[in-house]
């Protein structure tokens, strides 16, 4: 329930007692006056009277009643309708004390009908009343009967007093509250406001994030393909070329056999880059085995020295941190392969408490890394596709070299575990 609808129900509960209450209780002191007109000694001319003031305490609240809809709050016709309902009630209470059930209306709803200023006078009046009733009638016999109405008013000035505190202290209460309330749906529709907004936000992420995935996957392909395909002709090219220039049968058709080792691997490793499987050399090996294979099957085709050592308590790690290793060692053995001309080379696998590291170096030409990169005519990835690699994965790449001092490439990644 919102706090528009609790004031409502509240304030429709307070009408209802201030149209009908005033009905209520000059019903109960009619009641209880003839019920003790005999002990109080109420004369028939009394009666007449009072008969009259019920009469006109009858119209004067029905004709409230209708005017009330129109004058909600403190109003001339409100003080107007208060004071001629005091006056009715005075009477009847001097006539007979009981019809102080009548009077006690004028405690209720004071604020509602007078001015400010007048609201504290209108309680005193009605505190009047009641102390006369409560004092056996009015007006006061005697010395002893004026002391007890005094005594008696005094206490219900201060009654008025404490309740008139403590309904001040339950109004801010209630001040507070609704306040409180509405800073609370303030604060709902904001944040649901936000929420929407963060909602489209995060429509338009995965929007971005499945354009970025598109970007990425092929980026990925053109490095798989790159490193498998291409790298796969350029070794068979070279082996051919080999034969071509040969003169020995037997010589010729070695290098006739690597060319079709290296087809065949090239189509394998085609056919697992289409499915984003991982490289074939991962497929039945370990990283360790599997990289020390290819830095071997390299040495092998291109008579070059190439050591592979590993540090550090091997173990098994995620499939994607052992693809990116491996392709980064494939990479820089393409390149030392085509550039480098170098006579010994050596990689070097570290697993460490946090990271991995691998090491590839060469006693090549090496080269200036800060001239201006110069790629060749079919595209190659190079430095910059070990990076990419390298960063994909939270990794680092550097690369230290100088001119006739070979190279040395460092590719450091996280350690993440298998599982």
């Amino acid at each position: 329930m919102s706090t528009a609808d609790a004031t409502e129900m509240i304030e429709r509960r307070w009408g209802t007692f201030y149209r009908w209450g005033p009905y209520v209780l000059l019903g109960f002191g009619v009641l209880m006056s003839v019920a003790t007109s005999a002990v109080v000694g109420t004369s028939p001319g009394e009666w007449y009277a009072a008969a009259a003031l019920i009469g006109a305490a009858l119209a004067l609240q029905a004709w409230w009643g209708v005017l009330a809809r129109s004058r909600p709050g403190p109003s001339p016709a409100g003080t107007l309708y208060y004071a001629v309902r005091w006056a009715i009630a005075f009477v009847l209470t001097w006539i007979n004390p009981f019809f102080a059930f009548y009077a006690v209306v004028g405690y209720f709803g004071a604020e509602r009908l007078l001015p400010p200023r007048l609201v504290k006078p209108g309680l005193f009046a009605t505190a009047v009343i009641m102390a006369g009733s409560q004092s056996g009638g009015l007006p006061p016999g005697e010395e002893l009967g004026w002391t007890v109405f005094g005594g008696l008013l005094a206490v219900n000035i201060a009654l008025l007093a404490v309740f008139a505190h403590l309904a001040e202290q339950e109004e801010q209460r209630a001040r507070d509250a609704t306040a409180t309330i509405a800073e609370l749906e303030r604060t709902n529709t904001a944040l649901k406001e936000a929420m929407d907004e963060n909602a489209a936000l995060h429509a338009q992420l995965l929007v971005q994030a499945r354009e970025a995935g598109v970007a990425d996957e092929r980026r990925r392909l053109a490095a798989e393909i790159h490193d498998t395909i291409a790298q796969g002709l350029t070794g068979i090219i070279a082996q051919l070329q080999v034969v071509t220039n040969a003169g020995d049968e037997r010589l010729a058709r070695e290098h006739l056999d690597r060319a079709a080792a290296l087809a065949r691997h090239s189509l394998g490793e085609a056919r697992r880059s289409v499915h984003n499987l991982s490289p074939t050399a991962l497929e039945h090996d370990a990283l360790p085995e599997a990289l020390e294979k290819t830095v071997t099957e390299w040495a092998e085709r291109n008579g070059v020295r190439a050591d592979f050592t590993v540090t550090g308590p091997a173990e098994p790690l995620h499939e994607e941190i052992e693809a990116t290793l491996l392709r980064i060692v494939q990479e820089a053995l393409s390149n030392t392969a085509r550039h480098a001309g170098a006579a010994r080379l050596g990689v070097t696998l570290s697993y460490m408490r946090d990271e991995v590291a691998l090491d590839v170096r060469d006693d090549g030409r090496g080269f200036d890394p800060l001239a201006p990169v110069r790629r060749n005519g079919s595209g190659g990835f190079g430095l910059d596709g070990m990076r990419a690699r390298a960063e994909r994965i939270a990794g680092s790449f550097t690369v230290e070299a100088e001119p006739g001092h070979g190279t040395a490439l460092s590719a450091r990644v996280p350690l993440v575990r298998h599982g």
